[in-house]
Parts: C-alpha cells; sequence; structure tokens
C-alpha cells in the first residue's frame, strides 16, 4: 500500500479505523505475546537439551548412533528432528552429507546461527523433502515418541532409503523414567501423567516392532542408561511436575511439594534421574 492510499483510507474511514484499531492493536498485542511465549518456550527446551547433551553419557551414545549409520564417506544422511544441530554438525564432521529437518521454526532458527554451514529444512517425520531411496542414512533422535502414528515415520524412513542404507532410532521410554523422591506413588502418578500427554510415549520399547512392520532387516536393539545426580536436569522434572499439574493429575500443592523435594535432594547431593535410552538400528533391503 502507497503513502497516498493510507493517507486516503484513513480520510474516507475515519469511523471504522477508530472502531477497528482497538481490536487490531489487540490482536497484534496476542500475536506477539504467542511468539514470545514459543520463543520462551524453545529456550527452556534449549536449555534442557542442551545440559542433557553435556552429559558424557549422551556424547557416548551419539556417537554409538553415528557407528551404527555406517556411514559412508560422502553420503547423504538426514537427521530428522535435529533440533538445534549438534547431531548436524559431528556428522559433518565425519565426512558425509548431513542434512537436519525439524518442523519447530524455532529449533530451526537456534540450528542455523550455531551451525551456519549446515543445511536444514523444516519438514516433519511423516514427510521428508527427499526423492524415493535417496539417501544412505536416516537418525532420529527423541522423535517418535511425540508422533501420533509412529508407523507413519517409520514408513517414510523406508521409503527414502537407499538400498543397503542404515536408520538408527535413539529415545527413551517415557513411562520408565526413574526419580529418586521421597513420595513414590506421586512420583508414578507425575511420570505417568507425563508420558500420557505425548502421542507415542511407549515408541521406543516398539522401535523393533515398529522396524520389521516396515520392511527393515538386520534389525537390532540395545539400552543406555544416562544417570544424572546433579541439578542439571531439574528444569526437566519441573516441565515433566507442569504438565501433569496443568493437565490436571495433580494439585498445585502437590507439584509444588515434589518439585521442592527435588531441589532440597539437589542441593544436598541426593538427586537421581535414570534415564533408559533404547537405540535401534536396521538396513533397508538391499
Amino acid at each position: 500500500m502507497s503513502e497516498t492510499e493510507s493517507v486516503n483510507q484513513s480520510v474516507n474511514q475515519p469511523v471504522n479505523q477508530s472502531v477497528n484499531q482497538p481490536e487490531n492493536q489487540s490482536e497484534n498485542g496476542s500475536e506477539n505475546q504467542e511468539a514470545v511465549a514459543a520463543r520462551r518456550d524453545t529456550e527452556a527446551l534449549l536449555s534442557v537439551l542442551d545440559a542433557a547433551d553435556r552429559v558424557p553419557s549422551a556424547a557416548r551414545l551419539r556417537v554409538r548412533s553415528y557407528e551404527l549409520l555406517a556411514l559412508v564417506p560422502g553420503s547423504t544422511v538426514v537427521d530428522v528432528g535435529c533440533g538445534a544441530g549438534r547431531a548436524v554438525a559431528e556428522l559433518a564432521d565425519r565426512g558425509v552429507h548431513p542434512v537436519g529437518v525439524d518442523p519447530d521454526p524455532g529449533m530451526l532458527a537456534a540450528a542455523r546461527d550455531r551451525w551456519s554451514t549446515g543445511e536444514f529444512h523444516r519438514a516433519t517425520a511423516e514427510d521428508l523433502p527427499f526423492r524415493d531411496r535417496s539417501v544412505r542414512g536416516y537418525r532420529a533422535d527423541k522423535v517418535f515418541h511425540v508422533l501420533d502414528e509412529p508407523e507413519r515415520a517409520a514408513a517414510e524412513a523406508r521409503r527414502i532409503l537407499s538400498p543397503g542404507g542404515r536408520i538408527v532410532l535413539t529415545g527413551q521410554d517415557w513411562d520408565a523414567f526413574m526419580i529418586d523422591a521421597a513420595d513414590a506413588a506421586l512420583t508414578r502418578t507425575i511420570v505417568h501423567a507425563r508420558a500420557d500427554l505425548l502421542g507415542a510415549p511407549r515408541a521406543a520399547r516398539r522401535y523393533r516392532t515398529l522396524l520389521l512392520d516396515a520392511g527393515f532387516v538386520d534389525v537390532t536393539v540395545e539400552v543406555h542408561t544416562h544417570v544424572f545426580t546433579d541439578a542439571s536436569m531439574l528444569p526437566l522434572l519441573v516441565r515433566i511436575a507442569e504438565a501433569a499439574c496443568a493437565g490436571g493429575t495433580v494439585r498445585r500443592e502437590e507439584a509444588d511439594e515434589w518439585l521442592a523435594d527435588q531441589r532440597r535432594r539437589a542441593e544436598s547431593d541426593r538427586f537421581l534421574l535414570a534415564v533408559p535410552i533404547f537405540v535401534a538400528a536396521a538396513s533397508a533391503p538391499a
């Protein structure tokens, strides 16, 4: 719109503009608030993910996932649900052409900011921007449990992988979080309530079946356990408790008391969270 058109509209429609302006301002304010909230949520999630990635056992698990991919120099490897792009950067250092995909624009912005030379695209696990049989490796870390139909993602992985291509899935079983706490019953309630908010909270224990049903061969499964004993994972427990509280499964005072117990444990070196991580690998038929 030109300046003249803008001025003419304001002159010709003074009443409508005076009526509509507060509504528009309200709508814009609401959109701005939503954008700020989304950015804060992304930043909070990044903080949790970064803390988890820095744990030595997590770094070893990433290396194990790269080993299971049987990387071929120069080949294309897709990292589905790439988040802030750490695996994409590490895969590039190993001589392959990694491509990160994620449905979250906030995560992609963080990835591009951190790894400016990386290749990142916005896409979902069920609809990947690759031709049939066009990639050599497929990696998805902590992805399938958020999907309503992980079977579709497994089928999509099968579609894009070339004959002999490798797939590696890693992720936690959300029903299997082990947390040292004063109230064991409340802890089970909180953990299960948070799990039930996910699309497929027990997808990790189903990796083998999902891969076999999608037509993959040479399927293997390993379980590695991350053990956290310091305050770095307190933000994760806060997110779990707040989700259970927001869903109405536990009362506000119960969540506050449970979190206070976890903070006391962290302060007195009595904190423990153990998370079993399933690692499944397979090949596309030759």
